[in-house]
Parts: C-alpha cells; sequence; structure tokens
C-alpha cells in the first residue's frame, strides 16, 4: 500500500499569521512590543513556538533567554494559539483535491507533525481534511520529535504503511533530516518562505504546486 506522509506547518496549510499572533500575544503580556511580523518571519514560525519565542526576545531584549523561560512562556503560546488556531490560517491552494486524488487511487495518507498532537487534530478538522487521514502524529506524541525519524515510523505503523513504499513532504531542512534518518524518499515545496532555496537540500522531488502532486506521488513510489 502506498503511503504519502505530510508535515502540516508550511507544508498542507500557511499557519504562520496564527502562530506569530500567539507568539506576539506572549510578548505583549510582558510589556514588550510585538517583535515579530507575520510577513518577514514566516520561516521562523514553521520552524516552531520557541524558535520564534528565541528570536522575540533577541530582537525586543536584546539577548538569547533561558530554556527555562522560553519553556514557561511557550505553554502560554500554546493556549493563546488553541484559542485563535484558525483565524487567519488556509490551506494552500489545491491541497484537498491532492488529497482526494490521491486517496481514490488508493493511497493512505498521513501527518507527521512537531505541532502538538491535540492542536494538530483541531486544526485538521477546522480546515475540513481530518477525515482524509489514516493517522496523525504530533511532537508529544512520543518521547522524541522530528527530526528523529520515530515519529515517521510510528505514522507508518498506524497507517499499516511500509517505507519502500512511501514519502515524506515537508517544508524545513527538519522534514530532509527526518526523512534521510529514515531512509524515506523527500519531496521539499518551493510554494513557502524559502521557496526553491529548499533544492539545496537535494530532495528527490520538488513540488510547485498541489496540483502536481498525484502524478509526483506515482512517479517517486514506484
Amino acid at each position: 500500500m502506498n503511503s504519502a506522509i505530510f508535515d502540516l506547518d508550511g507544508t498542507l496549510a500557511d499557519t504562520s499569521g496564527d502562530l506569530i499572533a500567539a507568539a506576539n500575544a506572549c510578548f505583549q503580556r510582558l510589556g514588550l512590543e510585538s517583535p515579530l511580523d507575520s510577513a518577514r518571519d514566516q520561516l521562523v514560525a514553521f520552524q516552531g513556538g520557541r524558535a520564534m519565542l528565541r528570536l522575540g526576545f533577541k530582537r525586543r531584549a536584546g539577548r538569547a533567554e533561558s530554556d527555562a523561560v522560553v519553556n514557561r512562556e511557550y505553554r502560554r503560546l500554546l493556549e493563546h494559539y488553541r484559542n485563535a488556531i484558525d483565524r487567519h490560517t488556509v490551506l494552500y491552494p489545491g491541497v484537498e483535491d491532492a488529497l482526494r486524488s490521491l486517496e481514490r487511487n488508493g493511497w493512505r495518507l498521513g501527518v507527521c507533525t512537531n505541532k502538538p498532537e491535540g492542536l494538530a487534530h483541531v486544526l485538521l478538522e477546522r480546515l475540513g481534511v481530518m477525515s482524509l487521514f489514516k493517522a496523525v502524529v504530533g511532537g508529544d506524541t512520543l518521547p522524541v520529535c522530528k527530526p528523529d525519524p520515530a515519529p515517521y515510523f510510528e505514522v507508518l505503523d498506524r497507517m499499516g504503511g511500509s517505507l519502500e513504499k512511501s514519502f515524506l513532504v515537508g517544508d524545513t531542512a527538519n522534514d530532509a533530516e527526518t526523512a534521510r534518518a529514515a531512509g524515506a524518499r523527500l519531496v521539499l515545496v518551493s510554494f513557502g518562505p524559502e521557496g526553491d532555496g529548499l533544492s539545496r537540500l537535494q530532495p528527490d522531488a520538488m513540488l510547485d504546486r498541489y496540483d502536481d502532486l498525484p502524478s509526483l506521488a506515482e512517479r517517486i513510489v514506484q
């Protein structure tokens, strides 16, 4: 059985606006002016909540904060995010049609994200595509998260898929490291903040638009 496994943030959906708003809410509570910009800081948003907080503290406080402070604010960031998870977030063009086409052709679909699993479920439900996925593994599902390959293998196990008949679609170096560690094929999207610059990571294929995914999938997994 062929399996396509997707990262979520920056791959299936542009979540940057809501993620950055949640981080800025933390800074505002601390009396700091919002340091992050939804356009300029898309890339760091897709690298996760702690990355956003570290960048924001550096910009506003002029120094790196301790892990304890970052972890404290990360918990608050998740609360802000949970309360406004889909205010600005949208699926990338063509995502739902591409997923439904793969499903009709017998593919099993999964999500492997570093977003907390519960929030991933909520967001996918709000976006109307949760029912298309056989398995969702988040950053808190296992004791480890990407780029450790264990979450990728967990998705495959839950889906009943095999490594040889699978590939990962992602948008960052973290996804590339995950695929390499797992020994999986890798597709990187070119419509995110880094654009074609991700080709430097030498994926098996670059995806310029989701309309091309069904045919690309058939080529990449023979």
